[in-house]
C-alpha cells in the first residue's frame, strides 16, 4: 500500500476497457444507436464487443470516463498525485486495465468482484461522432464497504480534491454521497462530472441528491441540456442553464460552486454561484485534418483542468490546461495522451524528462496563441515509461514564479 500522503487527486466510478473501432451509418442502424451517444446496453447490444473485435480492427484502452480523466490529470501532475477507485471482475481484463493504468502511472485500488466480468465500453466512431454503448457488469457492484475500508478510507482522508464522474450514480449512490460528506466536513473540493445526457434524465433523483455538495459541475452543452429538460428548464439558454446549476442550494458554504459547460469549438463557459454573467474561454481552432477521435475529449478536458485544479491554478489556466490536454486527445484515436520527443531515437527515460521539462511550456504557448505548440523540430511518441514523471529538478525553482510566468502568457 502506498503512503496515503501521496494522491492529492481522488477519482470515482466505474472502470471499463474500451473497445474502440470505426463504424458506418449501417452498423448504428443494425444496434438502434445514435452517432453522437452514451447509452447503458441491453440484450440487444451484447453483439457490438465481438464485432467491433472481429470485423472493425478495434483498438482496446483502459476506459471509463473517470479512469480517462484520472489518467489524463496524472499525465500532467507529478507522480503519485491521482488515484482512481471502482470495481472489475476476477479476469484478464482487469489485468489488462491494472497494466495500462501502471503504465500511465496512475495507482489503482480495484474493488473485485468474484462473479462479473469487467465492465466493456464499446466505442463506434463515425466520421468525427462516436457512439457509446456501456456494459457495466462488474461496475455496477461497488459496494461502499470498499470505499470506507482500513485499507482505502485514509488514502481518501489524505485527498484534497474528490472527483466523481456521473456514470457511478448509476452503480453506488451511497460511495458518491460519502465522498460528498467528507469533502464538505473537511472543507476538500466535490467535483462531479454530468457524464452523458442519460444521467439528467433517468438518474434524475440520484444527481439531485449530490448536486449541493458540489463545488464544481462539469458537462457539455447537450448534458446541459438533458439537464433542463428534467428539472422543467426546457427552452432556456445554456448560460442560463449553467446559471440554474450554479445557484443550487450548496452544503459547504466556504467556496461559490461553479459550473463549467463545453460547446465543442464554441467557447468554454462557467457560471459562478452568485455571480451576474458568465466567463467565456475560447477554444482554440484546430485543422480539420488534425482531428482523429473526438471520444473522450470531454474526459481529456475534466483531467487537465482537474490537474489545474490540483496545482492551485487560476480558473482561466486550469480552463486552458482542460482545452490543451482535449485537443492532444482528440488527435488520437481515443484519449491516449501521447509525447513530446526531441528525437524520434532517443530513449523513452529521455523523452519522460523532454516532456517533464516541456509540459508548463507547451500549455503556456497554447494558451498564447490559437496555433498550438511553438516547439519546433519535434516527433509525436505513444508514451512507454512506467510513468511520465517531472522530477523535481527539472521543474521551477520557484513554484509561484511558474505561476504567475503560466498567467503572463494567457
Amino acid at each position: 500500500m502506498p503512503s496515503k500522503a501521496e494522491y492529492a487527486l481522488l477519482c470515482l466510478e466505474n472502470p471499463l476497457l474500451d473497445i474502440q473501432g470505426q463504424g458506418d451509418a449501417a452498423m448504428l442502424e443494425k444496434y438502434g444507436l445514435k452517432s453522437n451517444d452514451a447509452i447503458l446496453a441491453e440484450d440487444k447490444h451484447m453483439g457490438i464487443y465481438d464485432d467491433l473485435l472481429n470485423n472493425r480492427d478495434a483498438k482496446l484502452i483502459a476506459g471509463g470516463a473517470a479512469q480517462n480523466t484520472a489518467r489524463g490529470a496524472q499525465y500532467i501532475l507529478p507522480p503519485s498525485s491521482v488515484l482512481y477507485i471502482g470495481c472489475v471482475g476476477a479476469d484478464s481484463t482487469a489485468d489488462t486495465l491494472r497494466s495500462a493504468c501502471g503504465s500511465a502511472g496512475l495507482h489503482v485500488e480495484y474493488l473485485v468482484d468474484p462473479v462479473q466480468p469487467t465492465g466493456r465500453c464499446g466505442v463506434v466512431i463515425t466520421g468525427h461522432d462516436r457512439s457509446l454503448v456501456t456494459h457495466l457488469a462488474a461496475a455496477n457492484e461497488y459496494k461502499l464497504s470498499h470505499l470506507t475500508s482500513p485499507e482505502i478510507w485514509p488514502l481518501v482522508r489524505a485527498a484534497r480534491i474528490y472527483y466523481v464522474g456521473g456514470f457511478h450514480l448509476t452503480a453506488c449512490v451511497p460511495a458518491a454521497m460519502a465522498l460528498a460528506e467528507e469533502a464538505a466536513k473537511e472543507n476538500k473540493v466535490f467535483v462531479l462530472n454530468l457524464s452523458a445526457p442519460f444521467i439528467p434524465q433517468f438518474f434524475k433523483e440520484q444527481l439531485d441528491s449530490v448536486l449541493p455538495y458540489c463545488d464544481y459541475v462539469i458537462g457539455n452543452e447537450t448534458e446541459a441540456g438533458a439537464y433542463a429538460e428534467s428539472h422543467g428548464l426546457g427552452g432556456k439558454s445554456v448560460s442560463e442553464i449553467a446559471a440554474a446549476i450554479a445557484g443550487l442550494e450548496k452544503v459547504n458554504k466556504e467556496r461559490k460552486r461553479m459550473v463549467v459547460i463545453t460547446q465543442g469549438t464554441d467557447e468554454t463557459l462557467v457560471a459562478v454561484q452568485g455571480e451576474e454573467g458568465l466567463k467565456g474561454f475560447k477554444v482554440h481552432d484546430l485543422p480539420k485534418d488534425e482531428i482523429c477521435d473526438t471520444n473522450g475529449a470531454g474526459d481529456a478536458f475534466a483531467g487537465g483542468f482537474l490537474a489545474g485544479l490540483v496545482e492551485n491554478k487560476l480558473l482561466e489556466e486550469s480552463i486552458h490546461m482542460g482545452q490543451w490536454l482535449a485537443r492532444l486527445s482528440i488527435k488520437e484515436l481515443g484519449p491516449q495522451y501521447v509525447i513530446v520527443s526531441s528525437s524520434p531515437n532517443c530513449s523513452s527515460v529521455e523523452r519522460a524528462a523532454l516532456l517533464a521539462c516541456l509540459t508548463d511550456q507547451v500549455i503556456m504557448s497554447y494558451i498564447k496563441s490559437s496555433v498550438g505548440t511553438h516547439i519546433t523540430n519535434i516527433s509525436i511518441f505513444f508514451l512507454d515509461t512506467p510513468t511520465r514523471s517531472r522530477p523535481t529538478s527539472l521543474r521551477a525553482s520557484n513554484p509561484s514564479k511558474e505561476s504567475s510566468d503560466f498567467s503572463a502568457m494567457a
